[in-house]
């Protein structure tokens, strides 16, 4: 039976930590390495639900997307909303470990699997920021060509909504046809620029801001807000099958209780 150091192992060669953003605190984040793992659970977030789910399922481990643990913890008590998630994981006996930014950067993560979703062709890096230990190319973002070139702004976004399964999707429309499209699941506005400049005519990311419209507009990009989960949520599923292939003894499973956290009309 395989440990949790030996699953933090293989997502490491699968997206390295070493690649994780300064801000960021990816890695093997609670628990005790030399755990044996029976059970696991894959989710975007460790939220109080999910921990819950992972406790009732006879769960050792849960390998999520966001960190448990972002900011500094500075008392571990039931009086914040990450603290109830720690004393969870550790009054349950589960561990966390949590590829973030070098899952969004790494091949076959985040973004590529936005991209597939997207049904894009010829995909390629939308930044390269530099290559790992095993010499492969890494970064934030994708680009492509869409599966039906001509589509509008609304009826591309129309496609988006439904392909990724989200609540919304706010968008600029420019009354440029979509053609090439550059994706950032997540938080990649601050990026519109880097897709302008590899030719994009549609930005496809989450969490924009009101100036980053306007910005589009002035670029003549259309720029579209599919949400943070919905952007991000791609990459649990093909995660999910990664590690049930490396660990057949393991059950892996998606949590069912990983969830849009918000709703809209």
């Amino acid at each position: 039976m395989a440990t949790v150091n030996e699953v933090y192992g293989f997502l490491d060669k699968l997206a390295p930590f070493d690649l994780q953003m300064d801000f960021d605190n990816a890695g093997f984040l609670v628990g005790r390495g030399e755990t044996r793992v029976k059970r696991l659970l894959v989710a975007l977030d460790i939220t109080l639900p999910v921990a819950e789910e992972a406790a009732e399922k006879g769960c050792q481990l849960i390998v999520s997307h966001h960190p448990v643990i972002f900011h500094p913890v500075k008392a571990l008590t039931d009086q914040s909303a990450t603290g109830r998630v720690l004393l969870a994981l550790a009054e349950g006996h589960m561990a966390a470990i949590c590829a973030h930014t070098n899952l969004d950067a790494a091949e076959g993560g985040v973004n590529d699997q936005l991209a597939k979703r997207l049904g894009l062709t010829d995909i390629a890096l939308l930044e390269q920021d530099g290559t790992d230990r095993w010499g492969r190319p890494y970064g934030i973002g994708r680009i492509g060509r869409v599966h039906a070139p001509g589509l509008s702004g609304a009826e591309y976004a129309a496609y988006v909504k439904e392909k990724l399964n989200a609540n919304s999707v706010r968008f600029e429309d420019t009354g440029v046809p979509v053609s090439r499209v550059a994706v950032g699941g997540g938080s990649c506005g601050s990026m519109l620029c880097d897709a302008a400049a590899r030719g994009c005519d549609t930005f496809v990311t989450a969490d924009v801001k009101h100036d980053q419209y306007i910005e589009a507009r002035a670029m003549g990009i259309t720029l579209m807000d599919a949400g943070h989960f919905a952007t991000e949520n791609v990459v649990c599923a093909p995660l999910a099958e990664k590690l049930a292939r490396a660990f057949p003894d393991i059950r892996v499973e998606l949590a069912q209780q990983n969830r849009e956290p918000y709703g809209a009309v």
